[in-house]
C-alpha cells in the first residue's frame, strides 16, 4: 500500500526516548507522535507559546529557540537543520499560525530534529531537559488564531440516521454522495478543552404549536468530530488538486461541535445551521501531524453501491490510503457522577475510517471554486458515526430523536444533555507493528443557567 506520507525513521516502533514516561505502553504521546499545542505554566504571568508533547512533558519551543540547540553549529548533523531552526522559532510565538504557514517540509524537519534529540543516547539530552515543562503544570490556549471555520458532514451513517428522523421517505438527499456538504461556522466561539458554556437560548417550535417560542434549548447535544488545521494556504483563484491537498494540512485534533437540536430543527431550512451551532465548539489542545498518523492509513472504501467520486475528487493515492483508522469515543460525566467520584460513562465509539469523504477531498473541494484557505483555518469532519447503532456520534442518534433514554450512571438517564454534564472526547490510533498514537482529550461542560436574553 502506498502512503501519501511515506514511513521514515520517526515511525520506527522500536525507537525509545530517554524520557521514560514516553515509553509507557498506554502513553498518548510517545516519541513517534510529537504533537503541537500552545501553552504556558498555569497561573503564571507569561506569554503563551508553542510546545510539543513528549510523554508527560512539553518541550517549550520558546525555551528551545533561545537555547539554539538546533542552530548552525549544534544542528549541523541534522538533515534540514536550517528548516528545523526556522520552524522552532516560528513555533515559539503565541500561536502556531507562523509555523503552519511554513508548510509541510518545515514541519517534517522540526519533527525529525526533535525525534533525534529525544532518542535514547542523544547528545542533546541535557540541553533539551532544560526546555521541558510538566503537562500537569500547564494551561492551554487555542493552538492557532482561527480565521475561518468550515464544518463538513462526512459520515454517511450520521447523515442517513438524522435524515431518517427529518425525512423518512428520503433520508439521504441526492447530492450527498456527490459533493462534500459543509457550512461556514463561527470561529469566535471555538474554545480549547475545559471550555464551559451556558445552555443556549433561541427559537424553537414546540410539538403541535402554531408559532415558535424563545427559550433555553431542551435538546442540547454533542457531536463526536475531528478537526483539521490548515497549514500552508493557497492563493485566491488557485484550487488545490488532490495530489497536493494533504501538503496543505498541518494536522488533526478532536472537535466537539455542540448542537441545540430543537433550535436546529426550526431554523435549518433553507440555509442550514445558525444559532443551533454557533454558541460553542470545543477542540483538544494537541494537533497531531499527518506524518505521525502515516502508519494508520487505510484504503478509502465507500459502502457498496455508492458512486465513485468525480474525477477532481479522485486520485490513486486517495483510493489506496486516503482514510485513517483513528479510533474515537465519547464519554459523559454528570455533576452527580463527579460528586460521587464515578468515572465518565462511555456513550459510543467508532473509527474515522468510515468517513464518506477524506481529508484530501475536503481540501480540494473547498478550493475548487477558487476559495483561498489560510494557515490556521479549521475544518470539522462533521459527526463521526459508524455503521452500527453503537457507533453513533451524537445523542440525537443514540436516543433516536429523544424517543429512548440512555443510562449513564448508577441511577441517571439521558436523552439530551443536562446542566452540569461534561462530555469528553478521546481519540487514538493503534495496530500491530506500530506504536499507539494518542490525541489526548477534548472536554467541555454545560454550566448551570442559560445565556441571557
Amino acid at each position: 500500500m502506498s502512503h501519501s506520507i511515506p514511513l521514515n525513521a520517526t515511525h520506527n516502533p522500536r525507537a525509545r526516548s530517554w524520557l521514560e514516561s514516553a515509553n509507557q505502553i498506554d502513553c498518548d504521546f510517545p516519541i513517534q507522535n510529537l504533537p503541537f499545542a500552545v501553552f504556558r505554566r498555569r497561573g503564571a504571568a507569561e506569554q503563551f507559546r508553542g510546545g510539543v508533547a513528549i510523554g508527560d512533558q512539553i518541550i517549550d519551543l520558546a525555551a528551545l529557540a533561545r537555547s539554539d540547540l538546533f542552530g548552525a553549529t549544534a544542528g549541523a548533523a541534522h538533515a534540514g537543520a536550517a528548516q528545523a531552526a526556522a520552524g522552532i522559532r516560528a513555533g515559539a510565538l503565541p500561536s502556531l499560525n507562523a509555523l503552519m504557514q511554513l508548510g509541510s517540509q518545515v514541519l517534517s524537519a522540526v519533527r525529525d530534529a526533535l525525534f533525534e534529540s529525544l532518542l535514547t543516547g542523544s547528545p542533546l539530552q541535557s540541553g533539551l531537559q532544560h526546555c521541558l515543562v510538566a503537562q500537569r503544570d500547564a494551561e492551554f490556549s487555542l493552538p492557532a488564531q482561527i480565521g475561518d471555520y468550515t464544518d463538513f458532514y462526512t459520515s454517511i451513517y450520521h447523515a442517513t440516521a438524522v435524515g431518517r428522523m427529518l425525512r423518512p421517505d428520503q433520508p439521504l438527499l441526492p447530492n450527498y454522495e456527490w459533493v462534500p456538504i459543509g457550512y461556514h461556522g463561527r470561529s469566535s466561539s471555538i474554545g480549547v478543552s475545559q471550555q464551559c458554556f451556558r445552555r443556549p437560548i433561541g427559537q424553537r417550535l414546540p410539538p403541535g404549536a402554531g408559532q415558535p417560542v424563545v427559550g433555553p434549548s431542551r435538546r442540547l447535544d454533542y457531536e463526536l468530530e475531528l478537526g483539521v488545521f490548515v497549514g500552508e494556504g493557497n492563493a485566491a483563484g488557485a484550487p488545490i488538486p488532490m495530489a497536493d491537498a494533504e501538503a496543505h494540512v498541518f494536522g488533526m485534533c478532536l472537535l466537539n461541535d455542540w448542537s441545540a437540536r430543537d433550535l436546529q430543527a426550526w431554523e435549518y431550512q433553507p440555509l442550514g445551521p445558525f444559532l443551533a451551532k454557533n454558541f460553542a465548539t470545543t477542540v483538544s489542545p494537541w494537533i497531531i501531524t499527518l506524518e505521525a498518523l502515516a502508519p494508520f492509513r487505510v484504503p478509502f472504501v465507500r459502502p457498496e453501491g455508492a458512486p465513485a467520486p468525480l474525477p477532481y475528487l479522485d486520485s490513486p493515492g486517495n483510493r489506496d490510503a486516503g482514510a485513517i483508522d483513528i479510533r474515537l469515543e465519547a464519554l459523559i460525566q454528570s455533576a452527580t457522577m463527579r460528586e460521587r467520584s464515578e468515572p465518565p460513562h462511555c456513550l459510543s465509539s467508532t473509527s474515522y475510517r468510515h468517513a464518506f469523504w477524506t481529508i484530501g477531498q475536503l481540501i480540494t473541494h473547498h478550493t475548487v471554486n477558487g476559495c483561498n484557505l489560510r494557515a490556521g483555518d479549521l475544518l470539522g469532519t462533521g459527526t463521526q458515526s459508524g455503521p452500527t447503532p453503537a457507533e453513533a456520534g451524537s445523542l440525537l442518534e443514540l436516543s433516536r430523536g429523544g424517543s429512548r433514554t440512555i443510562q449513564i450512571g448508577a441511577n441517571e438517564f439521558r436523552t439530551f444533555l443536562e446542566d452540569g454534564d461534561s462530555v469528553i472526547l478521546r481519540g487514538w490510533c493503534e495496530k500491530s507493528g506500530a506504536v499507539r498514537i494518542g490525541f489526548g482529550s477534548a472536554e467541555g461542560k454545560v454550566i448551570e443557567g442559560s445565556s441571557p436574553v
